[in-house]
């Protein structure tokens, strides 16, 4: 989503109709009400030049606050040249399991911040088992609850992710990105390899030969994936360029895309992950660990992830260090139930 803000400067004359809205009087009417102060466009990126269009109306009619909304990462980020300074993005996140709770059972669970969490679950805890019970739900939520759009139909709720996928690789990407067209078989192909795989620790000289794409061509590749929200690239070292010009481990976006997608049964350890690193990258800097531990979080926590038998013993004496652990209800010392990462936001 693109916010444009308003800023004073005197309006010149206008020549040109706005195609935004179409050949009709409407602009004309809004912009002469004095209370018409706000313009929300949906879908801004399906009319044809879009930015250009918004960014006169952005400079003609200072006193006008935009409001711009589409389904297309991708198209509205092609359009931010035109747009440039003029805007603020927010890009935003699929449901938390607080916000599933919320839309689809009807609890209501107040936000939880990651240091909420740590310092002290004990407040989550109780209000959640005394509402339901999170296991459950956890486990429904990381096949069902991402996206704002399941009505308790498993075939076309995986359907509709298919068909979005599709669209992305088969039309946006060659559109917007120049991927050529003969590479979007080899690019699903890519992208169910991920998803039968543990969280891919990247070779990318396997990946070129797994996909049959050149090493440059994989790394461009897997950034357009990124951008489009359909993987999740970790970086050791984000204060590193260097360390930056080829990621070192790939997830699937979230767990919803991973079980819609693959073709295989989903392994257990690669959901748990998946779920971690998409939660906590809304808000944190999450970074890859390779050795003791899973993740490093804000440059501060470690954490390892696993079931309910998992030990400390990969993060023995690592200051700050935590188990987010499945298959719990309540935490124990510093092993905590992983679904209580999910009340960020």
């Amino acid at each position: 989503m693109q916010v444009l803000c308003p800023k004073q400067r005197a309006k010149p004359k206008i020549t040109n109709p706005f195609q935004i809205i179409g050949n009709t009087d409407i602009w004309k009417i809004f912009s002469k009400n004095k209370r018409g102060k706000h313009l929300f466009l949906d879908e801004a990126h399906k009319y044809d030049n879009w930015s250009k269009e918004v960014k006169e109306i952005y400079d003609f009619y200072p006193s006008i606050r935009i409001v711009l909304s589409g389904s297309s990462l991708l198209s509205l980020t092609a359009g931010e040249a035109d747009l440039s300074r003029r805007c603020i993005n927010h890009d935003i996140q699929g449901l938390s399991f607080r916000e599933f709770l919320h839309f689809y059972k009807d609890i209501e669970i107040p936000i939880y911040s990651l240091e909420d969490v740590l310092h002290d679950p004990t407040p989550l805890l109780h209000e959640m088992n005394r509402a339901c019970r999170p296991v459950k739900l956890f486990h429904e939520y990381l096949k069902y609850g991402y996206y704002p759009y399941y009505l308790d139909n498993e075939i076309d709720y995986y359907t509709t992710i298919q068909q979005v996928v599709n669209h992305v690789i088969d039309d946006e990407l060659p559109r917007i990105c120049k991927v050529d067209i003969s590479n979007t078989r080899k690019l699903k192909s890519l992208l169910t390899t991920l998803c039968a795989s543990v969280p891919f620790q990247v070779d990318i000289t396997k990946l070129a030969n797994l996909s049959g794409l050149k090493r440059d061509t994989i790394i461009a590749y897997l950034g357009y994936l990124d951008k489009s929200k359909l993987i999740h690239l970790l970086y050791t070292d984000l204060k590193n360029v260097k360390r930056m010009q080829k990621p070192d481990k790939i997830f699937i976006d979230n767990t919803n895309l991973l079980y819609a997608w693959a073709t295989t049964p989903v392994q257990i350890g690669t959901v748990r992950e998946t779920f971690v690193a998409n939660q906590l990258s809304d808000s944190h800097m999450v970074e890859y660990r390779k050795a003791n531990g899973d993740f490093l979080v804000d440059n501060q926590y470690v954490f390892e992830v696993g079931g309910e038998d998992k030990d400390f013993t990969q993060i023995a004496n690592i200051p700050n260090s935590y188990i987010l652990s499945d298959n719990l209800e309540t935490a124990i010392g510093k092993k905590i139930p992983i679904w209580t990462i999910g009340f960020g936001y």
